[in-house]
């Protein structure tokens, strides 16, 4: 897959990632106008609600967020989420690449400590993302209660 080590592409991902910048999202869509690869679509402050208002029902797209949660009343959590965006009216050929594809997105975008596939913006709340997180993430000092 191309386009993947692009500078602007790194920077982001690189900026998301940055305990220091305040950009806590990204999304990469592929664009016809440059050979049909992957490109730096946006990228934001405004964390999960903000990157899922941007994704489009016509493409793939694949976004990447920091998401960060208290753990008790100490300690917060950072965590970072992959998301895999199928919209509902992405062509079918389109969608068919899709497997494929995102394990080239996985081991890019490879510091992530959840990777879930989207096809509607209600699979996306950040509520049940932090539920998935604090299961996968061993220690669960709010006695499971998400």
């Amino acid at each position: 897959m191309s386009g993947l080590d692009t500078p602007d592409i790194l920077a982001a991902y690189d900026d998301v990632r940055n305990d220091k910048k305040d950009t806590n999202w990204m999304l990469l869509s592929y664009a016809a106008a440059v050979g049909n690869k992957l490109t730096l679509t946006q990228t934001g402050t405004g964390g999960l609600g903000e990157l899922v208002g941007a994704l489009d029902d016509e493409q793939v797209q694949y976004g990447y967020v920091r998401i960060e949660y208290a753990n008790d009343k100490e300690s917060t959590r950072v965590k970072f989420v992959l998301i895999v965006w199928i919209g509902k009216n992405t062509k079918v050929m389109r969608k068919a690449r899709v497997s494929v594809e995102s394990g080239d997105v996985k081991k890019a975008l490879q510091h992530h400590h959840l990777a879930i596939t989207a096809e509607e913006r209600s699979e996306l709340k950040e509520d049940d993302l932090v539920k998935l997180l604090r299961k996968s993430g061993g220690a669960d000092y709010n006695g499971g209660r998400g």
